[in-house]
Parts: structure tokens; C-alpha cells; sequence
């Protein structure tokens, strides 16, 4: 069996290096001829077809075109486009859970605007949803990883603050679930299987990431919580997934986000399960 791991072209760290060589060393376990393939590799003329195709892909990268022309011509990806784009862009996650009937913070979109207009200072749509949401607000930019582009308004001047910051990019806005401040249940599910789960917590932010200085620690995830990541990993059609769940009130699960392309080094660390090893055995036994 034969498999390209797709990988962005620009995003180079020892943390990404390292991730890959574990999916790697795990394909070779299982005598996958698994081959890692810079996306800017696979830059051919749109209308024109790809000279040699893999069995496979396990699709790395969040380039959603290049994802979608690898399906045209035939390719089975691991996730598959629609589901990568899904969780890439919050608006649509948040919007596809909720269709899907998983619990999340209540959230509203923000308007569209554009480059160079921004919101001109107009910012009744902002205030309603205080009006709707509460303080403290939650304000995250559509696009982005490790909590990076994720902020918490305290009033509704630092709340204008931050969207002037954010200019014209799209962004949700949430109800901050105080329940939860600083902590977070990372599920990682691999097909239908809850695999391994860490929890997450930070006593001095408001988000749990291990990037932002948060600390770790093995889990085992309630029966609800581990019904709340399966029912948004199948809401989103991903064949793997890391969730991450808020405490509500009584704990009740929330899903705050999805993430389809999971770096799960830090799971490894916490609880000792390589993730590699199940998504290449799962792939294995879906390419039978």
C-alpha cells in the first residue's frame, strides 16, 4: 500500500518534524510505503490531472483547493476536504455541530466586511451581542491555531479594541463558559474510538493550550463527554479528530473546537498512546 503525507510547505519547526516522522515510523510498522510530499509539490495546471496518484493521502495541511482537486481525480484522503474546511473555518465548525445537535457555547457570526473598510466604527452589531452573550466575551478569529487568535473582552470598549485589531478577517463571538476558565478535556478519537484524553489546565489564562503555558495531565472522559466528541467528529464527517471539551455547568460537556489535523505530541507525552499508530491502522483497515 502506497500513501503520500501532504504536508503545508511553510510551516517548518521541530514540532511539525517531529509529528511527521512519527506517522512515518508508524506507516513502516505496518509496511505502508507512506511518502511525505510537500504541498507546492502537487501545484499542477487546474483542468489537468496528477501524472501518479498513491493508494491514499493523509492529508496534513489545511489547503483545502489542493485537497479538493486530489479528490477529483480519485484520491481517498485522510480527512477527507469538506471535513478539513469544516473545522478550519470556526464559523462553519460552530455551524455544522450545532446542525449536528452537539452542545457549544452559544455563538454569533460576525458580519462580513472587507479589506480596507473594516467595521468604520460601527459597531451596533457588537453591542447586541454583549446584549445577547454577556461579559466577559469571547472574541476568536475564524482562522487559527493554538488559542493564538482567541481573546476575552472584558467590557465593551476592550471588546471594540479587539475587533478594530482584527480589522476586516472573519470572527465568531462567544459566551465565555466561566465554568470552565482555564481548562479543557482533549479527546482524541480516531474513527469511532475514543483513544486517549488529557486534561488541560492553565491558572494564570483563560485558555487551556499547552503552547500558551498550560499544564497536562491523563484523563478519563465521562461517558457524556466521550458521547459529545463522537457525535462532533461525526457532525463534521472527520475520520480523526481532536476535541476539545469545556466544563459547563455540573460539567456538562460543551465543544469548544475541532481539530482535524491534531498535533498530538503533547498527548503522546501525557499519556503514552501514539496517536500515529491508530490513525495508520485505521487508514490500513479502511483501504482494505
Amino acid at each position: 500500500m502506497t500513501g503520500w503525507l501532504i504536508v503545508n510547505s511553510f510551516m517548518e519547526s521541530a514540532k511539525f518534524s517531529e509529528l511527521y516522522a512519527l506517522l512515518l515510523r508508524s506507516a513502516e510498522k505496518l509496511n505502508i510505503d507512506l511518502t511525505l510530499v510537500q504541498g507546492w509539490e502537487l501545484g499542477e495546471i487546474v483542468g489537468d490531472g496528477f501524472a501518479a496518484l498513491p493508494d491514499f493521502a493523509l492529508f496534513w495541511d489545511k489547503d483545502v483547493m489542493l485537497a479538493h482537486r486530489l479528490e477529483d481525480a480519485g484520491l481517498r484522503l485522510f480527512n477527507s476536504a469538506d471535513a478539513i474546511d469544516g473545522c478550519d473555518d470556526k464559523a462553519k465548525t460552530y455551524r455544522r455541530l450545532a446542525n449536528g445537535g452537539v452542545r457549544i457555547p452559544r455563538t454569533i457570526a460576525a458580519p462580513k466586511t472587507f479589506e480596507g473598510l473594516g467595521y468604520r466604527l460601527n459597531f451596533t452589531f457588537l453591542e447586541k451581542a454583549v446584549g445577547k452573550l454577556g461579559l466577559p466575551l469571547i472574541i476568536k478569529e475564524s482562522y487559527g491555531s493554538f488559542g493564538q487568535q482567541v481573546y476575552l473582552a472584558h467590557t465593551i470598549d476592550e471588546a471594540k479594541s479587539i475587533v478594530e485589531r482584527i480589522g476586516y478577517k472573519e470572527f465568531v463571538m462567544q459566551e465565555f463558559v466561566e465554568t470552565s476558565r482555564g481548562r479543557d478535556v482533549r479527546v482524541n478519537v480516531v474513527g469511532d474510538r475514543v483513544i486517549a484524553s488529557m486534561l488541560r489546565y492553565n491558572d494564570h489564562d483563560f485558555r487551556s493550550n499547552i503552547s500558551n503555558g498550560g499544564s497536562m495531565k491523563p484523563y478519563t472522559p465521562t461517558e457524556a463527554q466521550q458521547a459529545a466528541a463522537l457525535a462532533a467528529v461525526r457532525a463534521l464527517g472527520l475520520d480523526f479528530a481532536g476535541v476539545d471539551i469545556l466544563f459547563g455547568e455540573a460539567d456538562e460537556p460543551i465543544v469548544c473546537e475541532v481539530n482535524s489535523n491534531p498535533h498530538f505530541k503533547s498527548t503522546l507525552d501525557c499519556t503514552g498512546v501514539n496517536l500515529a499508530d491508530e490513525i495508520m491502522r485505521y487508514i490500513a483497515e479502511e483501504m482494505v
